[in-house]
Parts: structure tokens; C-alpha cells; sequence
């Protein structure tokens, strides 16, 4: 697998869709009843990505396998319920297909995401992660991210407990 890394371009839209949904599905369809899934996947819409991909705050970088996007991270304003002591940038997604997994991938995915929130500003990233998904709060520990908190993410009606993730960028200086 030959993997190259650039910017998302709106092009790119209708291949994060349906990346974003197939790997959502496969690593969690099995927790929601069927109608609370679809509900939420009928969110996740071309025009919305087209939304992400022409907004200035939010940077979308992709894996890119001979043209099939196989991984992709977001990072955008932080809007999860979260108090920081200092300007943070929100990872909201990172998703890998799964045949992408174990290929260093999500590594180079997530070390652009650190460069490019403090190239923003920010000196913290933060993030969510389904409390039950260890593989994802694996990795994400690897990179110095702790819990600071919980909330509830909801698919349709359905509430989950995710974490609260934070990782320090830098320190403020005093």
C-alpha cells in the first residue's frame, strides 16, 4: 500500500461521506437499534462535508491510496463541553478504513493534527472517544492524551458515554 498524505479537496467530499459511514458502521452499527443509526448517518451528507471541506477553521488532511482515500483526520473549533485553560482545537474525527489498520497511517494522521493545531494557535487538541473503544484510547494515550472528562454523544435517541480527551500542545508560559 503505497500512501500519499495531503489536504482534503472538495473533491473529496462524497469519499469521506462514505468512509466516515463505513467505518463508523462497522466499528459501532452493532450498539444501535437500526433506526437510531440511520438517523444519525443521514446527518453525515455530502453537503455537509462540502460545509467542512470550504470552511477556513476546519483542516481536513487525507490518506490517499492510489486515488481511494483510506484514512482521513478533522480538526475543527472545539465544540465539545470542555472547559480549557487555553486555546484548543478539537480532533473530531480520525477514521482509517480497516484494511489501512496497522500500516502507520493513523500515526502520520495524528502527528500532522498535533503540528496543526499549534500552526493554529492552540495548546491543547481535544477530543472524544467512545469509552468502550480501547483500540482508539490506546492510541490516543500513546500520544499523551488523558481524560478530563465525559459527556453524552448521541446517535439518534441513543446516548453514549464518551470520554473527554486532552492532549497538551505546549505550555503557556507564565
Amino acid at each position: 500500500m503505497s500512501v500519499d498524505f495531503r489536504p482534503a479537496e472538495l473533491t473529496d467530499a462524497a469519499a469521506l461521506r462514505e468512509l466516515f459511514a463505513e467505518s463508523f458502521v462497522e466499528t459501532f452499527g452493532h450498539l444501535y437499534r437500526p433506526a437510531d443509526l440511520n438517523e444519525f448517518l443521514a446527518t453525515n451528507s455530502e453537503a455537509k462535508w462540502h460545509g467542512n471541506l470550504t470552511d477556513p477553521q476546519v483542516a481536513i488532511r487525507v490518506a490517499d491510496n492510489d486515488g481511494e482515500i483510506v484514512g482521513f483526520v478533522e480538526l475543527a473549533p472545539k465544540k465539545l463541553p470542555y472547559e480549557t485553560a487555553a486555546p484548543a482545537i478539537e480532533l473530531r474525527r480520525l477514521y482509517l478504513k480497516s484494511s489501512a489498520h496497522g500500516r502507520g497511517i493513523a500515526d502520520e494522521l495524528m502527528k500532522w493534527a498535533l503540528q496543526e493545531a499549534a500552526a493554529r494557535g492552540a495548546q491543547e487538541l481535544v477530543l472524544s472517544a467512545y469509552v468502550d473503544n480501547t483500540r482508539a484510547r490506546r492510541f490516543y494515550e500513546r500520544y499523551g492524551f488523558e481524560v478530563v472528562g465525559k459527556y453524552d454523544f448521541m446517535v439518534g435517541s441513543q446516548a453514549d458515554e464518551d470520554l473527554i480527551l486532552r492532549h497538551v500542545i505546549m505550555q503557556a508560559h507564565a
